[in-house]
């Protein structure tokens, strides 16, 4: 498994553990279990992959690994590119010449681009807007060519915003809010705050790459909850789960933000038995307490009021 150290990795591979398979983790860091066999380096040497995949028990390859900053790599594209496209072809060129057939990759709603207020599913025409989401197109085209070619499993799964456990370095919304919470600090709101997100926890998220890899799925499938709520909404919850103020500001939008993520997952209930059983409140409630104990440990206080 690539990338298994991160924040959605240590997810994905504590769901393949629980159900029994050994994990190989690719990383730039040790995992922090230590009885899980660990390949550290650069995806980008071949060295690093040949370790990865040589050995007769590689029955597939998990590919978490990827520059996911549209920030990023609207600053660098070429490095975009060698981390995101040509790594994934390497790996799936390393995969047949060994042998290896079956790839589950992570992959990103932002392939479609802006679609509005529209309800996205499989059957939309690839449109990124940024490098990132170019990059995403050309590795679900490289999968799915080689699918077609060599008869692998292959495929994408196409996930929303992710949140959970495990995000305290994390800069997006849902951990910049806690830290506010925590703090006592206020939290910056984007526009008007009525853009739509879905927001899917990581212990659906690794149930759903375990489901795709059991079942040899081919294709792309979108995992999220498959409700969105506004950014607003998302404020209020995490006042709800936190017993905090949480004093919010409107600042300008960025340019070229969605104005919604609204995703149908039909595909992945039908194909991969997909259902998503951690509920908003409940999600964030575990942040909260993962964000919470973290200041304890690090303070030997209290956070303040929970509920």
């Amino acid at each position: 498994m690539t990338g298994g150290c991160g924040f959605v990795g240590r997810a994905v591979v504590s769901a393949f553990r629980a159900r029994g398979h050994d994990v190989t983790v690719v990383d730039r860091e040790p995992h922090p279990d230590a009885s899980i066999r660990s390949v550290v380096g650069e995806l980008t040497e071949p060295d690093v992959r040949d370790a990865a995949l040589d050995g007769n028990d590689v029955a597939g390859v998990v590919h978490l690994a990827a520059i996911t900053s549209v920030l990023r790599s609207m600053e660098d594209p070429a490095g975009t590119y060698t981390a995101n496209v040509a790594v994934t072809q390497a790996l799936l060129e390393g995969c047949r010449n060994r042998g290896i057939d079956r790839v589950v990759m992570a992959s990103t709603n932002a392939v479609v681009g802006d679609v509005g207020h529209r309800r996205v599913d499989e059957t939309a025409p690839l449109a990124p807007l940024t490098p990132y989401g170019a990059t995403k197109a050309a590795c679900e085209m490289l999968l799915s060519g080689y699918a077609g070619a060599y008869g692998m499993a292959t495929c994408a799964l196409r996930f929303t915003n992710i949140y959970g456990p495990g995000m305290a370095r994390k800069d997006s919304f849902v951990p910049r809010m806690m830290r506010a919470a925590l703090s006592g600090s206020t939290v910056s709101i984007y526009g008007d705050g009525l853009q739509r997100r879905d927001l899917v926890h990581v212990d659906d998220v690794g149930t759903a790459v375990v489901s795709a890899w059991q079942r040899r799925f081919t294709g792309t499938a979108i995992i999220g909850a498959g409700e969105s709520v506004t950014v607003l909404d998302l404020v209020e919850a995490v006042r709800s789960v936190t017993g905090c103020a949480l004093p919010a500001e409107h600042v300008p939008a960025k340019p070229g933000e969605m104005p919604a993520v609204i995703v149908d997952t039909s595909r992945a209930r039908d194909e991969l038995g997909y259902r998503p059983s951690v509920s908003l409140l409940a999600g964030l409630g575990t942040v909260w307490k993962d964000f919470a104990t973290q200041r304890e440990g690090s303070e030997g206080a209290a956070p303040g009021a929970t509920r």
